[in-house]
Order: C-alpha cells, then sequence, then structure tokens
C-alpha cells in the first residue's frame, strides 16, 4: 500500500457519525446546555435534523434534555473534554467529604452514581466497627427498598422512574413499604407521596428495609453555586441526580431521630460545597 493510499484523505469515513461526533464537540465547548435552534445554527443543519441526532445521542447517554428544553451533555458526555476536570474536582470533593462524616458519625458511608439501570455503589468506606454490609462496590441499588434508590428516584424524571420502580414491584411481588395496595396504580400513588417527602426534607432513610437491623441514610449531591445567579441555581435544581452519599449502620450507631447526626452530614457536605440538603 502506497503512502498516498494510507492517508486519511483518501479513507472513506461515516458522515452521520462524524455529524453526531460534531454536534457533542460543540455540547462539550460551549460549557453549558443549549437550545435545539442554537445547536441546529451552529451546525448550519434544520432543527428537525438536529434533534434525530440529539435523540441517538441522549439514547446513548452522551446527552441529555433539561426540563426547561435545553441539551447537555449526559453521563458519557460528561467523561469528555476539558468538563470531565471539573467532574473529577466534585467526585475528589465527595470522596473526601465522605471520608469525615465516617470518622464523624463511625458509620458504614457509600458514594453511588446514576446509570442507565440505576444507581450503582462506586466507593465504599468501611466503619471503625465493622457491620454487616451485603452492598459492595458494583452494587446495584433498588429503588424502592433502600435509602439511596429512594432518594435517586425523588430526584429523577419520574418518565425515567416509573418503568423501573414497577418493574421492581413485579418483580419483587412484595415490598415492605407497601404492603397493603395490590395495584401498581396505587402503589405509585403511594411512592409519589414519598417522593415529595424526600424532596421536602432533603434526604431519604431506611430502617432495616433492606437489611435487618441496619439503618441508612442518603443525601444527594447537589454543588453548591454561591456566585451563581437566581436562573443557575434553578437549572442546578433540575439538573438531574449524579451523585449521592449514604451512611450505613446500626440502629445503635445511626438513630434516625438523633438530629445531631443529620445536622453533623449537613454541615459537612455544605462546608465541602457538594450538597444543600
Amino acid at each position: 500500500m502506497s503512502a498516498k493510499e494510507s492517508t486519511p484523505k483518501n479513507q472513506n469515513g461515516v458522515q452521520s457519525l462524524e455529524i453526531g461526533l460534531s454536534i457533542l464537540d460543540i455540547l462539550i465547548d460551549h460549557h453549558e446546555p443549549m437550545m435545539l435552534k442554537d445547536i441546529a445554527q451552529s451546525m448550519g443543519m434544520h432543527p428537525a435534523k438536529m434533534h434525530r441526532y440529539l435523540v441517538s445521542l441522549i439514547r446513548k447517554d452522551y446527552a441529555r434534555k433539561l426540563s426547561d428544553g435545553r441539551y447537555g451533555l449526559g453521563n458519557r458526555g460528561n467523561t469528555l473534554g476539558p468538563i470531565s476536570l471539573d467532574q473529577g474536582s466534585l467526585l475528589q470533593r465527595i470522596m473526601d467529604a465522605a471520608t469525615e462524616i465516617k470518622d464523624t458519625v463511625h458509620c458504614g458511608v457509600q458514594i453511588a452514581k446514576w446509570f442507565n439501570e440505576g444507581p450503582i455503589v462506586i466507593h465504599s468506606f468501611e466503619p471503625d466497627r465493622p457491620i454487616s454490609i451485603i452492598t459492595r462496590i458494583g452494587s446495584r441499588m433498588p429503588l424502592t427498598s433502600s435509602a439511596t434508590g429512594r432518594l435517586f428516584a425523588s430526584y429523577q424524571p419520574d418518565t425515567l422512574i416509573k418503568p423501573l420502580v414497577r418493574s421492581e414491584w413485579q418483580d419483587d411481588g412484595h415490598n415492605p413499604l407497601f404492603n397493603k395496595p395490590t395495584d401498581l396504580n396505587a402503589k405509585w400513588q403511594d411512592f409519589t407521596q414519598l417522593q415529595t417527602d424526600i424532596r421536602s426534607q432533603g434526604y431519604a432513610t431506611v430502617t432495616g428495609d433492606m437489611l435487618m437491623g441496619i439503618n441508612a441514610i442518603s443525601i444527594p449531591v447537589i454543588p453548591s453555586a454561591p456566585k451563581a445567579d437566581e436562573t443557575e441555581r434553578s437549572l442546578i435544581e433540575q439538573t438531574p441526580l449524579e451523585y449521592a452519599i449514604t451512611i450505613i449502620g446500626t440502629p445503635e450507631q445511626l438513630p434516625l431521630g438523633n438530629g445531631d447526626i443529620i445536622d453533623a452530614v449537613r454541615s459537612i457536605a455544605k462546608r465541602y460545597q457538594i450538597s444543600q440538603f
């Protein structure tokens, strides 16, 4: 093969893939979500055609659509380009906060991240006094019976959460929190009230629902934006939850009625600017 034949300009590519990657480049370079018309204008493309590309990027989790209609990077997209530096800084703050929470309340602490199939534990910090924790790194947390799952279910769009929750109920056949209603629609009504309560207090709890004799508190990671204006703060609140910190302990170690523990966790989270619960 000659040098001329091996040059990139003589190799055929996939035009639609190159267009999709160019759209992804625009989202990365812009550093904030964009309206459909603005993305289309940047590409010199009709908005209807642009929308089809965005749908494909969303399906593969490279892009996402916010509640205000704008488009931004998805979980996979956030690992690309300079934005990943911010993500790394955030994750380090989360890990530092989790370590301090463990040392302060003397309980196990786990960090979970949202993926397409649900929240998965990505870091685990063992307590000084070992306790029986069945969840480890890589564990997928149920949305209905774990504090981590209930928290994510309360901060993600219902269009995403509802089918996952209904699937859990159908697979389990029974859930200790919803042992009275047998109709899935009635269960969902109860679950929406639980979501409201969790968002109102800013954290989720379980008392032995997933593992007998183990309590858990899960807090959302919503990075503080002290210099942001009201619009920017609103957009942060509308962004689907990506990380959560869960504290795990026995009823003696982690009594859920103890406001001092909640206050201590709240103080640490705010000091590391990772949560506003």
